[in-house]
């Protein structure tokens, strides 16, 4: 088993594949990105999740119909 890659070692990846004249800005949306993708991932292995149908439910309002 591998071991975990730490924030650090997946900051350096995302750095690496990004193009030299990535601005600060372009950097913190990738970062977020990242962690906003990793959220998302732990939230379904830990069974958080919603059909499709519950979620048109909880955003009927906003929605149209």
């Amino acid at each position: 088993m591998t071991p975990p890659v730490t924030a650090k070692q997946e900051v350096a990846q995302l750095l690496n594949q990004l193009p030299d004249d990535s601005t600060l800005e372009d950097i913190q949306y990738h970062v977020y990105v990242l962690e906003k993708i990793q959220r998302g991932l732990a939230d379904v292995d830990a069974g958080r999740v919603h059909t499709t149908e519950q979620a048109r439910e909880r955003l009927g309002k906003w929605l149209d119909r």
